[in-house]
């Protein structure tokens, strides 16, 4: 199944008009035509199939046969991790957590950030095309960079950890892991959280955590932490 994404699909409508862009890729390059079967999401968890009744290439239309609310996980996951000072790892990372199942992203940029100013923009492409190819119904959320104090100092009502990398006393990620249970994890830069962010994470109640035995870069490190949670909750 090929999977179509567009924001604008509200499980009110009977019909649907594409954008000319979206048009000429679905009658042009993909060569879809007047019959032809289209399945598209909101992101927000509507599933429709609709076939096409008009196929121009500044105006694809689809009169919508079908619509269905998918099931959301029984979890929520929100990764709060550091920008990388590649963009494309920092990429990678968004691509496979949205396959792997995530709901919220956020970027902090903390004080060891090398990178400190991200394309969001670009980003949301990627996650949108990752949730397509995954064939997920629920597009994760991408929030604006922010300072890691500014974060921290928010209210959470779920279970808060800090992945670091100090030699201090700190538990495997998977045994503190509750199943069913919304959690946001921290993952830092390459450089790690300072001292002063470890501090101020524990000050905050965050539970530091390790994900392995080995010394992760911090794409790796977020995937790890993602796999953990989503692993956890297949059980």
């Amino acid at each position: 199944m090929q999977l179509f994404y567009n924001a604008n699909i509200s499980e009110n409508d009977v019909s649907f008009t594409f954008d000319k862009d979206e048009s000429r890729h679905i009658s042009k390059v993909l060569r879809k035509t007047i019959g032809d079967i289209l399945h598209i999401t909101n992101g927000q968890g509507w599933l429709f199939t609709a076939e096409i009744t008009m196929a121009a290439q500044k105006n694809c239309v689809v009169s919508i046969i079908s619509k269905s609310l998918q099931t959301k996980r029984n979890y929520n996951l929100h990764l709060a991790v550091a920008p990388t000072k590649m963009n494309d790892r920092y990429e990678w990372f968004l691509e496979k957590a949205t396959e792997i199942g995530i709901e919220t992203i956020t970027p902090i940029i903390c004080d060891h950030s090398e990178r400190k100013i991200v394309k969001i923009e670009r980003f949301e492409k990627i996650i949108q095309s990752a949730m397509k190819q995954s064939l997920q119904c629920y597009l994760p959320k991408l929030n604006s960079p922010i300072a890691f104090k500014d974060f921290i100092n928010q209210d959470f009502t779920d279970q808060t950890f800090i992945a670091h990398c100090e030699e201090t006393d700190k538990k495997s990620l998977k045994s503190q892991l509750e199943q069913k249970t919304d959690c946001t994890i921290l993952i830092g830069p390459e450089g790690d959280f300072s001292v002063k962010e470890i501090e101020m994470a524990l000050q905050r109640h965050f539970i530091p955590v390790t994900l392995g035995e080995t010394r992760l870069r911090t794409e790796t490190a977020a995937i790890a932490a993602c796999h953990s949670v989503a692993f956890l909750n297949e059980l």
